[in-house]
């Protein structure tokens, strides 16, 4: 199947990898992170200053978007593009973790997943047709297809055999009914940890011919090594030139650790949710700027960071709007993580186009051990 996506691999370093990929809304520079704008927006955050911050693409949400404001809405304003005022690439996860994670009585059957809402009790049902139909109203870039989420990564392998085998029929159909000739669509490899059932979900996956492909049921209790061992095993049957994702993890060493295996973008909260508890990244470590010894901190939360909140407020300004509940806090936080997340990845592209991923690599996961208080 010819791509609808321009994917170039430009420098490797082992596994890691430097690349380039173009959509309709402009090029991406992998290995590259995506803020989670779950409603099409990062909360606090504007258009403008993820342009500013340095991303390049960003993801929506179909379950929560198509609750709310529901997809004829975004479509009636021009798209994810016109309604958001992101210009740039959209990615839309297909909802089928959220859904499984947060609605009711949430019942898997052959012909999709039917539950009832968290917003209103509603009962509704999604299958892998309708999870396009969404996807192509909201106009993301690239659109996901709709999988079967098992809540643990080292799941019993009967049960993660059975998630990997209706994976694969709802890949298909979605393949089948996907229109949208200037929409990328991707596929969600599944197995939990099991070298066998991820090997056998690659080969299968990419039989179907898609444009990219994605890591699903990771970060869900695995360890790390755990983790390593099903990427490596996929990696040797996803084409090199298709992007590869590793969905809804995680901390930057996650990332780095990924990174050193061939993953191409990354998605999650954990910048964003730990922001607003007053958990920073930074070069020195982890802080969690709330501790009272950051009462009197004239410091910047990073020295050697350049974001605005850095540029600017010390670490007891931001103590003291964190505690007062004022939302400049939450804000000012986030830019900064959202930053330092972007930051590692651009110095991850740096150092793989160098050759020395690898020094970069044992400085990332050494600098995550630390903890300044």
């Amino acid at each position: 199947m010819e791509s609808r996506l321009r994917f170039r691999v430009l420098a490797e370093d082992g596994e890691a990898r430097v690349g380039r990929l173009a959509t309709r809304h402009g090029e991406i520079q992998t290995p590259a992170f995506m803020p989670v704008a779950t409603y099409g927006a990062v909360r606090g955050v504007g258009a403008e200053d993820l342009e500013a911050l340095g991303a390049e693409i960003a993801l929506a949400n179909t379950y929560h978007l198509h609750e709310r404001p529901g997809e004829a809405v975004v479509q009636g304003a021009g798209g994810l593009h016109g309604f958001t005022g992101w210009r740039r690439p959209w990615l839309t996860d297909s909802g089928g973790f959220q859904i499984t994670s947060l609605a009711d009585r949430v019942e898997v059957a052959e012909s999709g997943v039917t539950f009832s809402s968290a917003l209103d009790g509603t009962r509704r049902e999604l299958t892998p047709e309708r999870v396009i139909a969404i996807q192509e109203a909201l106009g993301a870039d690239i659109a996901m297809v709709l999988d079967e989420c098992v809540p643990e990564a080292v799941a019993d392998r009967a049960r993660a055999e059975s998630a990997l085998e209706r994976s694969l029929r709802w890949a298909e159909r979605a393949r089948t009914c996907h229109a949208r000739s200037d929409q990328a669509l991707f596929g969600i490899v599944q197995g939990g940890v099991d070298h066998e059932l991820r090997r056998r979900s690659a080969r299968e996956t990419v039989s179907l011919g898609f444009d990219g492909y994605a890591h699903g049921g990771l970060g869900l209790g695995e360890t790390a090594d755990q983790r390593r061992g099903a990427l490596l095993e996929a990696h040797v049957y996803l084409p090199p030139d298709r992007p590869r994702y590793l969905m809804g993890l995680g901390r930057p060493e996650d990332l780095v650790r990924a990174i050193d295996c061939g993953v191409d973008l990354f998605d999650c909260v954990v910048p964003t949710r730990h922001a607003r508890h007053g958990l920073l990244f930074t070069g020195q470590g982890q802080i969690v700027v709330r501790n009272a010894r950051f009462a009197r901190d004239e410091r910047p939360p990073d020295g050697d960071c350049d974001c605005p909140t850095c540029g600017r407020y010390s670490r007891a300004y931001l103590r003291h709007l964190l505690q007062t509940g004022e939302a400049l806090g939450a804000r000012l936080a986030t830019l900064h993580n959202l930053r330092f997340y972007l930051r590692t990845l651009e110095k991850a592209r740096l150092a793989i186009s160098e050759g020395r991923f690898g020094a970069f690599r044992d400085e990332v996961l050494a600098r995550a051990a630390l903890r300044e208080g």
